[in-house]
């Protein structure tokens, strides 16, 4: 693997300003192209089918037992993100994955306006898993789902993430959407930032000219030295990542 710090990389080919802005207006007609086709699907997105959910479902939050309903916290609508979780094991051992996509999801007004509540719903156990959500300095609700996961994620495979729209109609609870996958990056701003420039996500299965650096493939894009990449800022701040304690 190429050290991106160190190693002489390839490089686009050098031209004038001209030719640079006539490739990059033939790109433009694509990303427009692009842009257009994402907002035909999120038309189709709006125009799906509902199914009912148990809004009576249980949910544990930080004053114990809720429902479903409640996690709306009074507004219409709820998306929610189910988090992998590994019982019993260290901060630096839980999910990469749903580590690097909820520590993009920070400012919440804007999505509180549209009256649209986000929260976490933890696979694990709540009072070890909103230790690590205090430890990742994150602010969101957070709930364990973790004994509601059959009724919730019903026809699909328990203990991988997902990321699932409501709508509340009154006490009535229907699930509108749910994603899993390349889906969750919807949560991501990191990538669509990477994307633009010259080098990408660095990830191996990405179309690049030769020369252009990759990197392993899988756990270890989103990880450093072992631990999800997010957490380094934490640890220098000098909290713990022990979450059996409840010291941080």
């Amino acid at each position: 693997m190429k050290d991106v710090m160190r190693d002489e990389l390839g490089a686009p080919k050098i031209v004038d300003r001209n030719n640079f802005q006539a490739e990059l207006d033939a790109l433009r007609v694509r990303e427009k192209a692009h842009t257009r086709e994402g907002d035909a699907i999120a038309a189709a997105r709006r125009r799906l089918p509902m199914v009912e959910v148990d809004s009576a479902t249980q949910l544990i939050g930080r004053r114990g037992a809720v429902t479903l309903l409640d996690s709306f916290e009074g507004r219409r609508m709820l998306i929610a993100y189910y988090f992998m979780w590994h019982t019993g094991h260290s901060a630096p051992e839980q999910c990469e994955g749903c580590t690097w996509v909820t520590s993009q999801v920070r400012e919440l007004s804007y999505i509180h306006s549209r009256d649209v509540t986000y929260a976490v719903f933890c696979q694990g156990p709540y009072e070890e898993s909103a230790r690590y959500r205090d430890f990742m300095g994150w602010e969101m609700p957070w709930y364990s789902a973790r004994h509601s996961l059959d009724t919730l994620l019903v026809g699909r495979r328990v203990g991988l993430f997902h990321l699932v729209c409501y709508l509340r109609q009154g006490s009535n609870v229907f699930e509108t959407y749910w994603t899993t996958g390349r889906g969750v990056e919807a949560m991501d701003n990191s990538y669509d930032l990477l994307d633009m420039t010259v080098y990408g996500r660095q990830e191996m299965w990405e179309d690049s000219p030769t020369g252009w650096p990759k990197r392993s493939k899988g756990k270890q894009n989103f990880r450093i030295d072992g631990h999800p990449i997010a957490q380094w800022s934490r640890l220098k701040a000098g909290y713990s990542d022990d979450l059996r304690t409840g010291r941080l």
